[in-house]
């Protein structure tokens, strides 16, 4: 009996063995070999004949936060210490039973895409990754995904911006942006694959917009900055972007800002008779970021309490007082007399 098609309900991402979560998305993985022509002396037809492979990267997308060893790998990336990880994308049904998947090895990432972060959205947002790997294949899976992930819903409009010396109480939005990574492919003689290697990183522009009323600051450090030339290493910022859970206060994610200069400060398009508050959007650069995943809940320290004194001990001791009190009275009578 013909195998019957299933719909593709789950994808789930395997590090190493171990789960990194549910993906809301994924392409990519599949190989091609290049087709090379040459032309032969006698004939007016060009030969052709397969050249190298090649494995086109994987883009997928995550639910925000990640897990912990996602995360950490992606700060090894940004670090400067980037691994190499095996893994497979695991493919389930409506039923979550598993039905393929796509493994691969030697993978590095090269691009990290957060979303939008924006004021008001209600829209659920999702964190970008491109994977480089040296080898895919398919094959067959069996088992079944785990319904709990453990990974929260957040939210675009759950964030906070922090820059040191500067006013960011009414940020409304931060563009989507995106850290790469280049995977320099290194051929060796004795491999008919070429081994990847990570290569420059590159961390991003920022572009942040905010109240018109409450940009002061942002265009006094432009003034001194951009305008009179005071940009030094010793002008530069440091900063946050911290991804919050529901209740607004619980991080889910944070990204240090390192070495923090400003190139463009100006107002953003406005109408006549609109009731759209007024915005300036500035635009930031970044030498170097961290990423973080969300902070551990800090132990709550309780005063010890006297240990109490058992019935036992507590008969003892009324009894010691009594005594005591009797012998004090014999000697008060022993005096009169």
């Amino acid at each position: 009996m013909p195998a019957r098609p299933y719909v593709s309900g789950h994808f789930q991402l395997v590090l190493d063995g171990v789960d990194a979560g549910l993906l809301k998305s994924v392409e990519g993985g599949g190989a091609a070999a290049e087709v090379i022509s040459e032309m032969v002396s006698s004939s007016l037809i060009a030969k052709k004949h397969l050249g190298p492979i090649s494995y086109s990267p994987f883009v997928m997308e995550f639910a925000l936060p990640t897990t912990a060893d996602l995360s950490n790998w992606i700060n090894a990336s940004w670090s400067g210490k980037a691994i190499a990880r095996n893994g497979a994308v695991v493919q389930a049904d409506q039923n979550l039973v598993a039905q393929s998947q796509r493994e691969f090895s030697q993978a590095l990432i090269t691009e990290t895409t957060f979303p939008a972060l924006e004021g008001g959205s209600k829209q659920a947002a999702y964190l970008r990754l491109t994977l480089a790997p040296e080898l895919t294949r398919t094959a067959k899976a069996s088992g079944k995904l785990s319904a709990k992930t453990g990974q929260k819903t957040w939210l675009a409009s759950n964030f906070k911006v922090s820059i040191d010396g500067l006013d960011c109480t009414r940020i409304s939005k931060v563009d989507s942006f995106t850290v790469k990574q280049t995977a320099v492919a290194g051929e060796l003689g004795q491999r008919r694959l070429p081994q990847r290697q990570p290569g420059r990183l590159e961390f991003p522009n920022l572009t942040i917009t905010l109240a018109e009323v409450s940009a002061k600051s942002w265009f006094d450090w432009f003034e001194t900055f951009v305008i009179k030339g005071d940009n030094g290493e010793a002008a530069e910022k440091s900063g946050s972007i911290v991804l919050l859970g529901a209740n607004l206060t619980e991080e889910l994610l944070r990204i240090d800002l390192f070495n923090v200069g400003i190139f463009s400060i100006g107002q953003d398009r406005a109408e006549a008779s609109s009731d759209k508050v007024a915005t300036v959007s500035a635009r930031l650069y970044c030498e170097r970021m961290e990423l973080t995943a969300g902070a551990a809940p800090k132990a709550i320290v309780r005063a010890a309490r006297a240990p109490r004194r058992t019935p036992s001990r507590a008969r003892a001791s009324a009894g010691a007082g009594l005594k005591a009190r009797g012998r004090v009275s014999a000697r008060r009578k022993r005096g009169r007399l």
